[in-house]
């Protein structure tokens, strides 16, 4: 017996979605409703820690990510300037298990497809253009409205609807993403035989220079800097920003401007910090992922904490009898206190940066958060 029999999800990106197939899989009815009109992925890349990768065998999609993603152990540090040597060559710790990579890079839509696909297969019904537009709690269920009309009402309603959630402002939860003081551009690449894990250049006109390998023949490239209006600049304006910000970075930053001179577009966004204090439900409507907690991807667990928090969730809702506050107790003390300390180390990395602290130890503080997400959430 499971604790609810319907279940309605607002948002289509790696919480929802896994929400969805998990409860699907267990006989519960899903609807997910994304607002967006058909499946996207912003971004171009996506970096992917071992706990993230245990949850996926969970979800019983281990085997489509690993064959459509990179998988790589270690960190390199290199130095800017000419011929950007290694400086560092930093182990792992493997936060999935010794099952798994250490980590693994992917294009977003890859991702966004695979969990599509076995959403659909264990039988949520997936419906886009379909904005969540209000909600009427009731000792039974709540009812939601999309695109103020009623759907039905349901036994819960799954908040994973991103840093901007329609439904974390219908419950009238304040706490919003902020910004850290850090903006990123991205672009999706062709990889370098030399390129087999992430690599990290420290020093130069920006805070952070890198890359990370997402399949044979791809990559992600990325710089981070002071945040700044970069929002309504034009695709060609991009495109130069990025190349005159990575000219103090050799090696294989040769080839990632090669590819910008020749078409790869640049994106730019903004780091977020915030953690939505406990509760993260009101009534039965819950939020997770995104619209629960962000972070700057100074640790890349970003989306592994997104995939913990529907592993848990859905674990509860398909071993409890009802959707009472013991539940909810246990959600919230195995996932805040979790959620909490990587949103705070990774928003410390990056101030020690913006504070140009060379005495913080960024290594300690990167090795013990993978020690705590390596024990299962």
């Amino acid at each position: 017996m499971t604790a609810v029999r319907k279940v309605a999800i607002a948002g289509t990106g790696v919480a929802g979605l896994a929400t969805a197939i998990q409860l699907a899989k267990a006989g519960v009815e899903v609807d997910v409703f994304e607002a967006k009109p058909e499946p996207s992925a912003l971004g171009s890349g996506i970096s992917l820690q071992g706990n993230a990768l245990r949850v996926f065998d969970a979800l019983g999609a281990w085997d489509d990510i690993q064959h459509a993603g990179y998988p790589f152990e270690g960190l390199h540090l290199r130095a800017p300037g000419p011929g950007a040597p290694v400086v560092a060559e930093l182990p792992d710790v493997k936060t999935g298990g010794p099952d798994y990579p250490a980590a693994m890079g992917m294009p977003r839509r890859e991702l966004t497809r695979i969990l599509l696909e076995h959403a659909s297969a264990a039988g949520a019904h997936l419906r886009f253009g379909a904005p969540l537009t209000g909600l009427e709690q009731r000792p039974e269920g709540v009812e939601v409205f999309v695109n103020d009309e009623s759907v039905g009402t349901y036994d819960l309603l799954v908040g994973a609807d991103g840093l901007h959630s329609a439904v974390r402002e219908l419950v009238g939860i304040e706490t919003k993403p902020q910004p850290t003081g850090m903006g990123i551009w991205r672009a999706f690449v062709s990889r370098p035989a030399e390129v087999v894990r992430t690599e990290l250049y420290y020093g130069g006109p920006v805070y952070i220079a890198g890359y990370t390998p997402t399949g044979e023949d791809t990559m992600y490239a990325f710089l981070v800097e002071d945040a700044q209006d970069r929002f309504g600049v034009s695709d060609e304006e991009a495109t130069r920003i990025m190349l005159e910000e990575s000219r103090a970075y050799d090696g294989p930053w040769n080839d990632i401007r090669a590819d910008l001179e020749g078409g790869a577009r640049a994106h730019y966004t903004w780091f977020t910090q915030h953690v939505v204090p406990a509760p993260w439900n009101r009534g039965r409507v819950v939020i997770i992922g995104d619209a629960a907690h962000s972070c700057p991807p100074t640790i890349a667990q970003g989306a592994a904490q997104g995939l913990e928090d529907a592993h848990v969730l859905t674990e509860l809702l398909t071993t409890k009898d009802a959707v009472d506050e013991a539940l909810w107790a246990e959600f919230h003390a195995r996932r805040i206190p979790r959620a909490t300390a990587v949103v705070e180390a990774s928003v410390q990395l990056g101030q020690w940066q913006l504070d140009h602290n060379r005495d913080a130890d960024a290594g300690g503080l990167i090795f013990g958060i993978a020690q705590q997400m390596a024990q299962p959430a």
